[in-house]
């Protein structure tokens, strides 16, 4: 689920709550972005995943200027950011790529780096590669902390190029099978703003906090939203648009 979830923060980090009210908020507002990128020429099934981000990220931004929730002026859609995993790392190790900054966290964790991360896959569920892809390159970037090593919740967006939401969720939940991680199967989100979307719970091992300390198996939750073209009739199925731009 999406609710609070306690979590771990990398090594010198104070793991960041995304409580409720926030998660629904990321959810709320990445279904209204994605009204108005899938309208753009750019947004096609032979289109590539950058290029489709840059207008989500986009249509995210228009979104929520037209919002009037409390939580509007609070948030911010970064531009796609280099990252480290660990503050002991050198040099970035990972690229976000819709990182989300709240103004109160900043004020009440002190942490400038982005408080909530959107990773985004394409997707479909008669190919197994990008199956696996969206669990390997995607969900499993926050559960080895790649990704979000502080956050206590992920967040998926998959670009579904052909079938609908549910065929891509069939998809990868029999990636899942495969790989004996039936527990982590995407299902039912309840999220009050997202009903469409979906939820899963992973395995995330905590750093040892000392010498000859057990470690603590936690399970992080990923939100997943598989975007495609909106249709009013039915709010969970959204297929991208077929054909050349």
């Amino acid at each position: 689920m999406i609710s609070n979830t306690v979590g771990w923060g990398a090594i010198g980090q104070q793991p960041i709550d995304i409580n409720t009210e926030r998660s629904d908020a990321i959810l709320q507002i990445l279904d209204e972005g994605w009204k108005k990128a899938s309208t753009s020429p750019v947004v096609h099934s032979e289109a590539g995943e950058v290029e489709i981000t840059e207008q989500l990220r986009a249509g995210m931004r228009t979104a929520l200027k037209t919002k009037r929730a409390a939580w509007r002026r609070k948030m911010t859609i970064l531009p796609g950011t280099e990252s480290r995993s660990r503050p002991s790392r050198p040099r970035p190790d990972g690229r976000t790529d819709i990182p989300i900054f709240f103004s109160d966290i900043r004020e009440e964790y002190d942490e400038h780096d982005p408080h909530a991360v959107v990773e985004c896959k394409r997707v479909a569920g008669n190919r197994a590669g990008l199956c696996r892809e969206y669990v390997v390159e995607g969900i499993d970037r926050f559960v080895t902390g790649k990704y979000g090593g502080n956050h206590a919740v992920g967040f998926m967006a998959g670009y579904v190029l052909s079938g609908d939401a549910k065929a891509a969720t069939a998809g990868i939940n029999r990636h899942l099978i495969r790989k004996g991680r039936q527990s982590e199967h995407l299902g039912p989100c309840s999220a009050r703003a997202a009903p469409w979307a979906r939820s899963s719970r992973h395995a995330r091992q905590e750093p040892r906090p000392q010498h000859n300390s057990p470690s603590r198996t936690l399970r992080l939750p990923v939100a997943t939203a598989l975007m495609s073209r909106w249709k009013p009739s039915d709010p969970v199925t959204r297929e991208l648009p077929q054909g050349a731009a």
